[in-house]
């Protein structure tokens, strides 16, 4: 089972219960999106009592069709009714994770290397709470981000450079930035 780099960074409501519930459809969206040539990126839980709302986001190469969020819908609906992860009733959506998907496992920053992306951070860094730049790369201790020329000559002298490193403990949240 994947885990987020930040246990904080699961998506949904933040309580501990959505995040059992999570784990625990995560436990079975995961083998049958494998199945299924399909990556299981994030699952959400969200709301409370029959309004609650079970979010599973897929992805593949070359993107998620309609056809794939279908046959992950209805699988996994079987699934969960064997299972029952949740006591009541609740709302099984399935979709791709977006243009702007949050990065949360390494594998995820793998995949984007050379790409955009936007990094939220814990504590400011050098006066800022948000950067936007190309990955460049990726390591056990965090990030290496090319920054725009604007965002380079901002940035305190002692770091001025084309280039960044970020501690992974600085960022908060991290997504692609959508690029036309």
């Amino acid at each position: 089972m994947e885990k987020p780099l930040w246990p904080e960074q699961s998506r949904g409501s933040g309580g501990s219960d959505s995040r059992q519930v999570a784990e625990r459809v995560r436990a079975v969206a995961a083998p049958i999106a494998r199945a299924l040539a399909l990556e299981l990126v994030d699952v959400e839980c969200a709301g409370q009592g029959s309004r609650t709302v079970l979010r599973v986001f897929i992805d593949k190469p070359g993107g998620v069709s309609v056809s794939d969020c279908e046959q992950v819908h209805l699988s996994l609906g079987h699934a969960l009714d064997v299972e029952d992860p949740v006591p009541h009733a609740y709302t099984l959506e399935v979709s791709s994770p977006g243009l702007d998907r949050p990065l949360k496992r390494r594998e995820d920053y793998q995949r984007v290397i050379g790409k955009s992306v936007r990094l939220k951070f814990t504590q400011p860094l050098d006066g800022q709470w948000r950067l936007v730049g190309r990955l460049q790369e990726i390591d056990d201790q965090g990030v290496v981000l090319a920054l725009p020329p604007v965002q380079a000559r901002q940035r305190a002298p002692a770091a001025v450079g084309p280039t960044v490193r970020i501690d992974w403990k600085t960022i908060a949240e991290a997504r692609l930035e959508i690029e036309f």
